[in-house]
């Protein structure tokens, strides 16, 4: 029996689409089913301003194949000396949507992020004047924290006092892995959201670790045991506006996933929507779908609703998705959920 489900066409609140070759090889993965999706800045160098947005934004859309529609929003990288101006003049422009916080060291090239967070208040507080949202990767870089309390800590030592310190600044705590993270939001009922990827409501730790190491599961923040996907499962499926997707579609070639220092990130850009599909039908939350995919990120960017929708059909045989995307420069592999999965975009 063939089951069909119609929604406003998503978006993504966070995704990598890297630059050169593996951007014209990666973008249209994720242009075929979302309309719009925030942009991480963590290129090499990162793009720390105003100009360099608005470039990357150009070579973005001339990657976009023809007869495909995508509108790319853009971020700005957080460093110590962001100039609060600059950050100001390119969110009244338009053109920047966010501005991206990455504690030094954190995940792939943060190597320019934040250490000392006084630096950096008082473009949080011109932030919190405009209504500008601050997108954060919620980890401490400690090396005496373990890398699987890292973004509990984070909420308690960094997190929770810069909010306390500047009244009005938005925040998306981004693709939380933790019960913590999900407790935190929950008790905030203004200025916080949060995103939780595709991959995190699908795998927990021992899919890393158990049977040999799966580096196509390694990504940053690492996921959690067992209890914390539960939790980020409950918080996504459970109509709460203050969660949304954010994939974190994050593409490496195979060498560097494989290499003997692998790089973390998941590429679910091409089977997300059908992963979603199946995570919400099994937990009977397929009637919340729309609201996490397609409507609580706008609500929180305070952005429109897409008008488009697509429309995803359940069928009786597995559906078939690449296992790899071919980049020229080698493959990206598509994150294979480890069981069969029914439901495919149509349309």
């Amino acid at each position: 029996m063939t089951q069909t489900l119609t929604l406003r066409r998503p978006d993504d609140w966070h995704l990598h689409l890297r630059d050169g070759a593996m951007l014209q090889a990666v973008l249209p993965e994720t242009a075929r089913h979302f309309a719009r999706a925030i942009i991480m800045p963590n290129l090499v160098p990162p793009v720390v301003t105003g100009d360099q947005a608005a470039a990357y934004r150009d070579r973005i859309m001339a990657a976009l194949p023809d007869g495909m529609t995508f509108e790319p929003l853009m971020t700005l990288y957080l460093t110590e000396d962001t100039d609060p101006d600059d950050v100001a003049q390119a969110a009244a422009s338009g053109l920047v949507k966010a501005v991206k916080l990455y504690p030094a060291g954190a995940t792939t090239n943060s190597a320019s992020g934040v250490r000392d967070f006084d630096k950096v208040r008082p473009v949080l507080e011109r932030m919190a004047d405009i209504g500008l949202p601050l997108c954060v990767h919620g980890e401490v870089t400690d090396a005496d924290i373990d890398i699987f309390d890292r973004e509990a800590v984070f909420i308690d030592r960094v997190l929770d006092p810069v909010r306390r310190a500047t009244p009005g600044l938005r925040v998306v705590m981004e693709h939380i892995t933790t019960a913590n993270g999900v407790d935190y939001v929950k008790s905030n009922d203004t200025d916080l959201g949060a995103t939780i990827t595709t991959h995190h409501l699908i795998i927990n730790r021992n899919h890393i670790l158990v049977g040999g190491i799966k580096p196509h599961y390694y990504c940053l923040p690492v996921a959690k045991r067992e209890e914390h996907r539960l939790a980020l499962r409950a918080a996504a499926t459970s109509g709460d506006d203050r969660f949304f997707l954010g994939t974190d579609s994050a593409p490496h070639t195979d060498a560097l996933k494989e290499h003997p220092c692998g790089c973390a990130g998941c590429f679910t850009a091409t089977n997300t929507m059908a992963l979603l599909a199946h995570v919400f039908e099994e937990e009977n939350a397929l009637d919340k779908l729309e609201g996490f995919a397609s409507r609580n990120g706008p609500g929180f960017y305070k952005l429109p609703v897409n008008i488009d929708t697509i429309t995803l059909t359940k069928s009786e045989t597995a559906t078939k998705f690449p296992a790899k995307i071919d980049m020229g420069e080698g493959t990206v592999t598509v994150f294979d959920p480890g069981f069969p999965v029914y439901w495919n975009v149509t349309a």
